[in-house]
């Protein structure tokens, strides 16, 4: 599945509501996946880890689609090559 199917997917599945709950409520939202994300990766098992792991997607799928942005295309423009060196394996020496 591409990236920009699975954001398709969520505002099929949750556009309506996310749309009623607004840009705030959805991202508030996100803020709370990501935080139960930090909990399950110091305390959980891979299978917890991976579903707050697809809550963080999802959510962050239902923002960009609020938001009217194409996430893969913004994915592809942004992580295609390295920024600092141009190359599609990073070579820079410094930290990001």
């Amino acid at each position: 599945m591409k990236i920009s199917e699975a954001q398709e997917m969520i505002l099929q599945a949750y556009g309506d509501k996310d749309r009623k709950r607004g840009i705030s409520g959805t991202f508030m939202y996100l803020v709370e996946e990501i935080g139960e994300l930090s909990t399950a990766l110091r305390e959980e098992g891979k299978e917890e880890r991976a579903s707050e792991l697809a809550d963080v997607f999802a959510w962050t799928l239902s923002v960009a689609a609020l938001e009217g942005i194409d996430l893969q295309k913004a994915f592809i423009e942004k992580y295609q090559v390295c920024k600092g060196c141009g190359q599609t394996v990073c070579g820079c020496d410094t930290k990001p």
